[in-house]
């Protein structure tokens, strides 16, 4: 009898515990942005008979702010790409997945998306008017918006 209530017990208890732990389902996801993080590193000239290296899966944070100009953020004197300081507003932020994957919701409107890359932001993307890596969200629709993380990379 005592092996019995005990089973129920630990029965009752793991579906409890599981049923309350809740991610959230980025499938449900029907309008923002969707993409996946990559890091290249090293030498990516191309050589005879060397196979060029595949870019691998980043996990790191994608934070997404109100359109960014390049005059609106503090860079990193060393790197380019990477920026010390964003000085437009947050609009939301994601983790990815230990691929590089992510999916985050948002209403329709242009963004520009940094990638959190040791004590900075990382943004290689610009367009004519020097806003930094603008993406732009259509009702109804996901936008793709993969990152290819170079800093440290030669071409």
């Amino acid at each position: 009898m005592k092996h019995i209530l005990f089973f129920l017990f630990v029965t009752v208890s793991v579906t409890m515990a599981c049923s309350s732990s809740k991610k959230a389902d980025s499938s449900s996801i029907t309008q923002g942005l969707s993409g996946r993080v990559t890091e290249i590193k090293g030498n990516q000239m191309p050589m005879v008979g060397a196979e060029k290296p595949s870019p691998k899966g980043l996990q790191t944070i994608v934070y997404v702010y109100e359109p960014t100009h390049i005059s609106q953020v503090s860079r990193n004197a060393s790197s380019p790409t990477i920026y010390t300081t964003i000085k437009t507003k947050l609009v939301a932020s994601v983790n990815t997945d230990s691929t590089g994957a992510y999916k985050i919701s948002l209403p329709a409107g242009n963004y520009s998306v940094f990638v959190k890359l040791g004590n900075g932001y990382f943004a290689n993307l610009f367009d004519t008017e020097n806003n930094i890596s603008l993406f732009k969200v259509e009702e109804g629709k996901l936008t793709k918006a993969n990152i290819t993380v170079n800093n440290k990379a030669s071409f």
